[in-house]
Formats: C-alpha cells, structure tokens, sequence
C-alpha cells in the first residue's frame, strides 16, 4: 500500500497551460477564459483538460459570478489540433466529451463571445455555454466529415438538439460553414453584432455591474431547475 497525493496531481493539470490562459476581473465579476494559441487558437488535447478545471475553478470561485470564453487576436479558433489525434491513447478519447462539457456543469451564467471561426471543438464549447455571441463574419462548422471523422465532444448532439436533426446533417454530413446570421436564425447565435468592438459593448451590456447581481441568480436558479450534467445525449 502507498499513498497518492491528489492534490498534486489535480494541480499539475493547470501547470504549463498549453494555448489557454484565464483572468478574473474581481471588481466586475467576470471569469476570462481566453483560447491564445496564434494565430487561429487551435485548441490541443491537454488544453481541453485544463477548460474543464479551469471551469471548475471558475464555479467555486465568490470572485467569479459569470463567466466569458473568447479567443485571443480577434480570433475566436478553427477548432483542435486533429493532427495529434493519432497520438493520444484510445481510452482518452473518451474525455473528450466530457471535457468539452464544461460550462454546462458550472454553477455560474457562461457566455462564449466568437470572432471569424467558431470551428470543431470550438463550436461544440460554444453550444455547451448558455449565451453565445458572435460578429457577423464569424463563420461555424463541424469540419470533421471532412477529414474523414466526427464531432467527439458534443457536437452531434447538441446541434441536433438545437438546431434540428436536418440543419444537423447539413452541418455534420457536408460539412458547411454556416455564417453568423444563418446561424443566428438556427438558433446556434444568441446575438449577432457588426464587429469586434461592438462584440466588446455586447459583452458589456450582458455582464455589465448592474446586471450581474440579476443574471447570478436568475440564470443560477434555471439552471438548477434543468437536467444538469454528464456526457451530452439526445
């Protein structure tokens, strides 16, 4: 028998960060995670872990009462980094989905701000959040058909469960890039603003101080009341 140590192993997980970074805005309340990986914010397989603690730590943090994903650069991302794919380990495949699900499972309001490509990966931490805003030349996509694979974090299921089966299969079996306002009508974009700094004002206006106090609790309480958790199903 030995004895483990946890805690280390928990926190080595947020050591190094691999293309992300975070910041919380103490005075606004705000969480800042931040894809920053030039120039187009590809998200690696280790990062996806570290969205999901750093989430985590997001959801237990008084400091924090919402939460802002967004990419560095004015780029929101083009998706994971599918060329390593063939070297992770099968079984950690499996996370992917999990991982990738994180601002459904917290506790706080997470909002996704997207800028050029909301891509892959990205557009499925996109769908996890609860509002999602993007400038009008952002385009979205589930490319992987392309590549000869399939969403594996979240993808197939939530586009079909917001969008619809058929707007899904346009998305997934042809793999189409959907413009910010198509999307938008879909039901994929909460808002669609003109540009990046008018997506600034937007965020703003969401999370503003004399809004926050509101959206704690009234989005916390919701979110409380809806099914909440595990891997995404139909």
């Amino acid at each position: 028998m030995m004895a483990k140590d946890y805690a280390a192993l928990r926190a080595s997980i947020l050591k190094d960060l691999d293309g992300l970074r975070y910041e919380v805005d103490e005075k606004k309340k705000i969480g800042w995670l931040i894809l920053d990986r030039p120039p187009l914010n590809v998200v690696s397989y280790r990062g996806r872990s570290q969205i999901n603690a750093i989430m985590e730590a997001f959801g237990q943090d008084p400091d924090v009462r919402v939460v802002v994903i967004r990419g560095a650069n004015g780029t929101y991302t083009s998706g994971g980094d599918v060329k390593a794919f063939p070297d992770i380990e099968t079984d950690g495949m499996s996370h992917l989905a999990w991982n990738i699900a994180a601002p459904e499972r917290c506790p706080k309001p997470v909002i996704c701000a997207m800028e050029k490509y909301a891509m892959g990966v990205g557009l499925e931490l996109a769908m996890a959040c609860d509002i999602r805003l993007a400038t009008k030349d952002t385009l979205l996509a589930l490319p992987e058909v392309t590549l000869g694979q399939i969403p594996g974090s979240g993808g197939s299921q939530r586009v079909a469960r917001i969008a619809g089966l058929t707007r899904a299969v346009d998305m997934m079996m042809l793999g189409r890039r959907i413009p910010a306002p198509e999307a938008y009508q879909w039901g994929l974009v909460t808002r669609v603003v003109e540009d990046s700094a008018a997506l600034d004002k937007e965020i703003d206006e969401v999370v503003g101080e004399n809004h926050q106090a509101r959206a704690r609790h009234r989005l916390r309480d919701r979110r409380r009341r809806r099914p909440r958790g595990g891997r995404p199903r139909l």
